[in-house]
């Protein structure tokens, strides 16, 4: 062999024929240089276009080709990727889907989203129409608050209570007065009033704004023997335990007396309305603030102006009362309840406003309270004193942590820990307050189907 090895022996071992060809590059360099180089332009300043283009164009390729291998759907089986999705909150969801289309397809999956565990994601609230405000910052609403679906039917709404998931609205088919557009009116003005004929003509609709589902209630029919009575306010109970299925309570009044004494029940899974008297040993109703209600494990529960909670089981068509917390600091004052890790709250601020005591039940059937936290709302504020502008007072609570939502009335909402004492400004601007104050309604996503007769 001459020196140098391969270059131009004579030996059969180093010919390469098409069915033998080298073991490696480097041993046939000089036959592949010239399918390696690229030919000779008739312009130098173009030498390298073609290469640069060609790697560009390769390089897209090799980028596409490692997107559609490297999807979340090519590591997991699907009925995997499905189980490990569910189990992330929807607020989570909600930011994966601007990854890529494939997430936004898997993310978007109907068994993804009913399975996926929901949290208090914001709050609805009133400024020129209803608006929502995320929890999570400022990325766009994680519901439309416009409930868009509901306009093929009516021409103006207005939401009248919010049960975790559910909104309960009052629906008219005819436009109200100075109404700008679907979803945008004036706010209302102090002792504001105008003519309005069909005011009373409307329709009580449930909906959901996840699934755009929607119901119609029906209007209610009294039976000769509560034909003296007239109707109270409507309460929508929903608990998400049960996502297939809503109640919705409405108490009785007569001229002679105010209170809970009887109550019309609708049900979605009858469709229909039925009547539930209480089994008052005395000829009093039980006096209801009219102005909020809480669902727990089936049992409603109203504040009364009294010292105590009303329940009204509608299963067992039983009613029952508990006593308040003792020492409580405004003793005349209606107190507010809420639901927390499946326990019922009590909460109420002193005559000042400068002090929140909230209490916990801790058994149902002896009636004991615990006093949970103690909270000074000038130091939570940063005030010194209150001004004669604000009033602070807590409105809503975290349904799965020790989590309360307070208002100065005038300005900024804040969030604090119970446990860890640590305090979050939500907002610091007059737009929730330009509407009505109690209309700051926390709203939790569900998408369980459930009945609906909507069109």
């Amino acid at each position: 062999m001459p020196p140098g090895g391969g270059g131009g022996g004579g030996t059969g071992e180093q010919r390469f024929g098409k069915d033998h060809p080298p073991a490696t590059g480097h041993e046939c360099r000089d036959e592949e240089a010239p399918s390696r180089s690229p030919p000779t332009p008739l312009l130098p300043y173009l030498a390298v276009t073609p290469v640069a283009s060609q790697n560009k164009k390769m390089r897209r390729e090799d980028e596409q080709q490692g997107e559609e291998e490297e999807t979340p759907a090519s590591f997991f089986p699907e009925d995997v990727l499905v189980e490990i999705l569910s189990r992330v909150p929807y607020v989570s969801l909600f930011h994966f889907k601007c990854v890529s289309k494939q997430w936004l397809a898997l993310c978007s999956a109907p068994d993804v989203r009913k399975r996926s565990p929901q949290t208090l994601s914001g709050f609805f609230y009133f400024n020129f129409g209803w608006r929502f405000h995320n929890l999570s910052g400022k990325s766009p609403p994680i519901v439309n608050p416009n409930l868009r679906f509901l306009r093929g039917s009516y021409k103006f709404f207005s939401i009248q209570q919010c049960s975790t998931s559910l909104l309960l609205c009052k629906c008219w088919r005819s436009r109200r007065p100075r109404q700008y557009s679907w979803n945008s009116v004036p706010n209302p003005g102090p002792g504001q009033c105008f003519k309005w004929p069909e005011a009373k003509e409307f329709d009580y609709v449930v909906c959901n704004p996840a699934t755009h589902e929607w119901t119609v209630l029906p209007p209610i029919e009294l039976p000769d023997d509560l034909s003296c009575f007239s109707l109270g306010k409507y309460f929508l109970s929903f608990d998400p335990a049960t996502p297939s299925r809503f109640v919705v309570f409405v108490p009785l009044d007569t001229y002679y007396e105010y209170g809970l004494s009887v109550a019309m029940i609708y049900s979605s899974e009858t469709g229909g309305w039925t009547s539930m008297q209480s089994q008052h040993n005395d000829s009093s109703a039980y006096w209801v603030s009219d102005s909020e209600s809480t669902f727990l494990n089936g049992i409603m529960y109203f504040p009364t102006r009294s010292s105590s909670i009303v329940t009204v089981d509608m299963k067992r068509n039983a009613w029952g009362e508990i006593e308040m917390p003792p020492g409580m600091p405004n003793s005349y004052g209606c107190a507010s309840i809420g639901q927390s890790q499946g326990r019922l709250h009590v909460w109420q601020e002193d005559q000042d406003g400068c002090q929140l005591s909230i209490w916990v039940l801790e058994n149902y059937d002896s009636g004991q309270w615990t006093l949970k936290c103690t909270i000074n709302c000038f130091e939570l504020f940063g005030r010194d004193y209150c001004k004669n502008v604000e009033y602070y007072s807590m409105f809503a609570i975290h349904a799965e942590c020790d989590l309360i939502f307070l208002t100065d009335g005038n300005a900024k909402i804040l969030s604090y820990n119970m446990d860890n004492q640590k305090v979050y400004v939500i907002c610091a601007s007059e737009d929730f307050f330009k509407g009505l104050p109690r209309r700051l309604l926390p709203y939790v996503p569900c998408f369980a189907e459930w009945t609906s007769n909507g069109q």
